[in-house]
């Protein structure tokens, strides 16, 4: 090799082994799921068990030799980067390119003019409980800081992005709050977006046992036709050709990520070294936008015949995406440091509990208040999304709706747009908190605000119809 260096250095090898280490807890991870009963029923997502195997393998590796497990000699390269270190930037990238092959999907039927006040709704639930979860997670923070000086108070608004938005905003979130004096600010927003994927199972199953004894849930039929989505369209290029179908896939992902990246690099030149980081927290968000650019520019091409067949597959770019989340949870569990996070431990539990509480009780009124004709679907379906992932309310959902006949389903797709539009601003208002302490204070009155008027956008046709 030109550098001097050869095949058998630690280096060429420590991170093909590192990612055989992940792949391998996600294998052991299914088979202990599939023969311990009560994990088997618990509903957790494989992923994020197979996270926890290697939180549980690391910490006891870092008490044995005082070094994490990712960070021996094997895993890590070196002085360069440690083993910790690239998992988190595994999870940052796994949550982009999740979402860039989501966007690229193409759209299926189009919610129809009626339901379009539900998915509106669906979205508004969504922020509103972001803004939930921001508001009691910061109160509970602002109090602890009084007395734990690693703390800052507007740490509980990692609540939101733990829970609303998953492991890569969290971990995203938590890196910036480690520049402004959250120490351990990775391993606080990890931790509890893990806290959020327990109380999404743990608490889905218990709400589903809890109304099936009281002969309150109605479970739709399993049907044997299954396959929800088309392994190939009518028009699409062939699935093996002078290229690999899923090479494609993979290609166009690249690019629209690749785009994205340039993006953020001239938007961080601009706005300098004070808002740079905030600009690269909005990975995904400027992926799903460069996704669209793809598309379009994609279907503009067979538009004019320039492209014969269609290149875009909805099934493969379903892997891709469920591939990159599945990565991204099981390296942020994995990436959590317990020794930076050990004066946080009462804090966190009890972010944890709040969160899901909160998130239970508040998805609960809306859903049955709002979607009478399938409250238990919408509920279960938004307090999974709400506490995890889009995937692990998908994950609730099923247990009562296999086939997707209602449209909770349909909802969790379509209410992106609405919630980015209203959940952007808590995005900037999150950047701007920890800036200084009125800040803190600042923000959390603004999250207030916006909670209030949201719910009376929300509840709009009970509080404002007109008298007959």
């Amino acid at each position: 090799m030109s550098s001097g260096s050869t095949f058998s250095d630690a280096g060429v090898w420590s991170y093909l082994m590192l990612l055989a280490l992940i792949f391998t807890s996600l294998l052991v991870a299914n088979i202990i799921k599939q023969f311990v009963k009560p994990l088997k029923k618990s509903l957790i997502p494989v992923s994020v068990l197979g996270g926890i195997l290697l939180l549980i393998a690391s910490t006891l590796c870092k008490l044995i030799t005082d070094q994490y497990l990712f960070n021996l000699g094997l895993f890590s390269s070196g002085v360069s980067r440690t083993g910790i270190e690239t998992l988190e930037i595994l999870t940052y990238h796994c949550l982009g390119i999740g979402f860039v092959a989501m966007t690229l999907r193409k759209s299926g039927r189009k919610p129809t003019k009626g339901r379009t006040g539900e998915v509106f709704n669906t979205g508004l639930i969504t922020v509103n409980t972001y803004l939930l979860q921001a508001i009691l997670g910061m109160v509970i923070t602002i109090l602890a800081a009084l007395v734990i000086p690693k703390l800052i108070g507007c740490a509980g608004i990692l609540l939101a992005f733990g829970y609303g938005q998953g492991t890569g905003q969290a971990l995203n979130y938590g890196s910036i709050y480690e520049g402004y004096g959250l120490v351990g600010g990775k391993s606080f927003g990890l931790t509890i977006a893990a806290l959020g994927f327990l109380s999404a199972s743990i608490g889905g199953v218990i709400y589903l046992n809890s109304r099936r004894r009281k002969g309150k849930l109605t479970v739709r039929a399993e049907k044997s036709v299954l396959n929800q989505d088309k392994v190939e369209d009518e028009g699409e290029i062939p699935m093996v050709d002078s290229i690999d179908k899923l090479t494609i896939q993979l290609s166009l992902v690249a690019l629209a990520y690749a785009l994205a990246f340039i993006v953020m690099k001239v938007l961080g030149n601009l706005v300098g070294d004070g808002m740079r980081s905030t600009i690269y927290g909005f990975n995904f968000l400027f992926g799903a936008l460069m996704g669209v650019v793809v598309k379009a520019v994609m279907g503009l091409l067979m538009k004019k015949k320039v492209v014969q067949r269609d290149y875009i597959n909805n099934f493969l770019l379903n892997r891709i995406g469920g591939f990159a989340f599945d990565i991204m949870i099981v390296c942020g569990i994995g990436a959590i440091q317990l020794d930076l996070i050990r004066d946080y431990w009462f804090i966190l539990i009890l972010l944890g509990l709040v969160g899901a509480f909160a998130t239970y009780f508040y998805d609960h009124f809306t859903c049955f208040k709002l979607f009478p004709d399938y409250a238990d679907e919408q509920f279960l379906a938004s307090f999974g999304m709400l506490t995890g992932t889009a995937s692990t309310g998908v994950i609730l959902l099923r247990e009562i709706d296999p086939q997707f006949e209602t449209p909770a389903s349909e909802n969790l797709v379509y209410q992106n747009f609405p919630a980015i539009v209203f959940g952007f601003p808590l995005m900037l208002i999150a950047g701007f908190a920890p800036k200084t302490p009125a800040g803190t204070y600042i923000a959390l009155g603004v999250l207030i605000v916006a909670f209030i008027i949201l719910n009376l956008v929300l509840f709009r046709k009970a509080l404002f119809k007109k008298k007959n």
